[in-house]
């Protein structure tokens, strides 16, 4: 059965700036503004959430120093109850100087996700905040060990109800939905916001410098991805992962965090126009790849080791 739900917002754009490194003290803030305001200018959605240090103040004063250029917002909500996600969404629109958020991206945890995989009484609290104008519509995060919920609310029918998709780690060495999730995902062509453009950084970095992939896991699949993104004579790996989420009918937007102007560049440049999607041979070489790695690692790591 085709999924249903809420229509994303129209005007989503197909690159989402992702302000994780705006939120690094090491890196000076008069920089952290000034990308920020770039890619303000740009004229993309931003992806934010008040985990992330200092990100909030300083799109805070990006926004107060340009309100003619304030982004659209996705947000990260959470956890556990409906008045968490209302505490979430009235601290993330302070500092930020805005009426409401434009796409909650529910975090859901303990018996929020319970109900949320049943079509408990969740629906109608998170409804009741887009009512009083506090967000707009919803995504749903997913992670390998969340994905079960998610899974039951997809194939009841109860998640259309409330979301327009799902919101993961998606890029060529990350695929954050278990492999049943996955496989609904895909049959229902369910909406997807592709998260972590580029995992993480270079494919020939994360392979060969010592502690650029954060973890060994990352390092490994660095090793077998670089061959294939030899062989398809695509010159940048940015340009290659945002073929790689576009090869992929259900993604709607990929979301990449940077504090580098040439970074920046390089991601609206990669989204802009027609994109072309992968060959056929290396898409499916780099899903067969996905597969096998959510069966035989992503199933079975503990939360946030990944």
């Amino acid at each position: 059965m085709p999924f249903s739900g809420p229509a994303l917002p129209g005007d989503l754009s197909r690159y989402v700036y992702g302000t994780t490194r705006l939120g690094d003290a090491s890196i000076a803030l008069p920089e952290r503004i000034g990308i920020a305001r770039k890619a303000m200018e740009a004229g993309v959605w931003f992806h934010t959430s008040e985990q992330y240090g200092e990100a909030l103040s300083v799109l805070g004063t990006a926004f107060a120093e340009d309100r003619a250029h304030v982004p659209k917002l996705i947000v990260k909500l959470g956890t556990g109850s409906v008045a968490e996600i209302r505490q979430a969404l009235l601290r993330n629109i302070a500092p930020l100087g805005v009426e409401r958020v434009d796409l909650g991206q529910l975090c859901l945890g303990g018996e929020l996700a319970g109900q949320f995989a049943g079509g408990g009484a969740c629906y109608e609290g998170l409804s009741a905040l887009q009512a009083e104008g506090l967000v707009g519509s919803y995504v749903v995060e997913v992670f390998p060990w969340t994905s079960e919920p998610t899974l039951h609310a997809i194939v009841s029918g109860h998640a259309q109800r409330l979301v327009g998709g799902c919101i993961f780690y998606l890029n060529p060495l990350q695929r954050f939905a278990s492999n049943p999730l996955w496989d609904a995902l895909r049959a229902r062509r369910v909406p997807i916001i592709a998260m972590r453009t580029v995992a993480g950084g270079d494919v020939h970095r994360l392979r060969d410098v010592p502690g650029a992939a954060w973890r060994e896991y990352l390092q490994q699949r660095a090793a077998e991805v670089a061959p294939i993104f030899e062989r398809s004579g695509i010159a940048r790996w940015s340009e290659f992962c945002v073929r790689f989420a576009r090869s992929l009918p259900e993604v709607r937007a990929t979301v990449g965090a940077t504090s580098r102007s040439a970074a920046l560049a390089e991601f609206l440049a990669a989204s802009a126009g027609d994109i072309a999607p992968l060959d056929d041979e290396i898409l499916d070489e780099i899903l067969a790849l996905q597969r096998r790695w959510a069966s035989d690692t992503d199933a079975f790591a503990e939360p946030w080791s990944m």
